[in-house]
């Protein structure tokens, strides 16, 4: 659906801001490339003005007891997953199974998906289901894992933003560049590609700036202004 509204908006639009290439070669295969103009994305702006508040005010490593680069965070509410009960079972597993612990602020649509199953088989692992956190906790908790593992679009950006690696508890992805410079990887929801997937995950040095130079936001301004 999200896809569907994104083109039907595009062919209905006076002014495109795009936040990559990709994005703008996209339109060009929907004949669209009048008024098409790459900003690049603010979002990126939005966590590079955040991130650093967010260092100065979150106590959220402490309160957890965590220390930098020695968990993974986990995020999971697309009903892809959460709605299958074999692939939310067969994620959850992964997460077991993985040699550090996995911090999981839970959706309470994924939670009560959940509780419906066995959870006791994954009591006392590495697994640690935790209550939502804010925007600025969550900037913190990204920036300081060794590896996301997620369903979200926007936390696969992140983890670039970040320079972190991120797997994606998906078969696809929007955010195509991202794999093909290697710091995602697409993993599905079978049990034995995720752990593949995360072991090991250390990307190259390579890490162009694919969504701008965070100064989206006064692009587009700026264009609406002339």
């Amino acid at each position: 659906p999200e896809e569907h509204n994104r083109v039907l908006t595009d062919h209905a639009a006076d002014l495109l801001f795009c936040p990559t290439v990709i994005a703008v070669e996209n339109l060009a295969r929907e004949n669209i490339v009048n008024n098409v103009y790459l900003v690049g994305d603010t979002m990126f702006d939005a966590v590079l003005q955040f991130s650093e508040l967010a260092c100065q005010r979150s106590t959220i490593l402490e309160r957890l007891a965590l220390a930098p680069r020695e968990y993974i965070l986990a995020t999971i509410h697309r009903p892809y997953n959460t709605d299958v009960p074999e692939n939310l079972q067969a994620v959850l597993t992964a997460f077991s199974e993985l040699d550090a612990p996995v911090i999981f602020p839970v959706h309470p649509r994924t939670k009560k998906c959940i509780e419906q199953l066995d959870f006791t088989r994954w009591n006392g692992s590495n697994l640690r289901l935790i209550d939502p956190v804010g925007y600025l906790d969550m900037l913190v908790l990204e920036k300081n894992a060794r590896l996301l593992m997620t369903d979200s679009g926007g936390m696969q950006k992140e983890a670039y933003f970040f320079k972190v690696p991120c797997v994606t508890l998906r078969p696809e992805t929007e955010w195509i560049e991202t794999v093909e410079v290697g710091w995602n990887r697409l993993a599905g929801t079978d049990t034995a590609q995720i752990v593949a997937a995360a072991r090991g995950f250390l990307p190259q040095n390579h890490h162009p700036a694919l969504y701008g130079d965070g100064y989206a936001a006064r692009k587009i301004v700026a264009q609406l202004a002339t």
